[in-house]
């Protein structure tokens, strides 16, 4: 199903645009990601929306088959990407899983402000943007996913994830999609 509406309070959550992973090899060039949820963003902080920032300093604590990066990570890793503009209304959560939801107080924060949809947007397609994604949809939220402005390190991932996990989750749309259906300026 294409978007077909965004709630008035409706927030975006950018995924893992840090500058320890947006230099690892990607699917697709991640300057014109960057610049498509920086699009985003912008339109967001005009609409007094909010902004979640996401990085990920960790990772959850199980045994699992692949091999984990080794720790600790080099200088500047979980910094966000300058080209973000980040500001300090911008919600700033740090996550230790995939999902921004899990082990954080993301979902109280965005209750708190009254929002009750989500965009989003980041790296990578098949494991924090998704796995945030099934989070916000579990947790009640009305999900819209940026699908221009993610990627993953694999296409395979991003593609299955766009074309077939993504639509049971919410509705997808590109950026200009999104900006197209926001709501005017709330007064405050």
């Amino acid at each position: 199903m294409a978007l077909t509406t965004l709630d008035p309070r409706t927030a975006l959550i950018v995924v893992d645009l840090q500058k320890g992973i947006v230099g690892l090899p990607l699917a697709h060039p991640i300057e014109p990601i960057i610049g498509y949820v920086r699009i985003l963003a912008d339109a967001f902080r005009a609409r007094a929306l909010p902004v979640v920032l996401v990085n990920v300093a960790g990772s959850a604590p199980g045994r699992t088959e692949q091999r984990r990066p080794a720790s600790p990570r080099p200088e500047g890793w979980t910094d966000l990407v300058p080209e973000l503009g980040q500001l300090p209304d911008d919600i700033v959560v740090t996550k230790r899983t995939w999902g921004a939801f899990a082990s954080t107080d993301l979902e109280a924060q965005l209750r708190a402000r009254g929002v009750t949809q989500v965009v989003i947007a980041g790296v990578a397609t098949g494991t924090g943007v998704e796995a945030t994604a099934r989070q916000a949809y579990e947790a009640g939220f009305n999900v819209t996913l940026a699908i221009d402005a993610m990627t993953d390190g694999r296409v395979e991932a991003h593609d299955y994830s766009v074309r077939s996990v993504f639509p049971r989750l919410g509705e997808t749309g590109t950026s200009a999609d999104i900006i197209a259906l926001l709501p005017a300026k709330e007064d405050t």
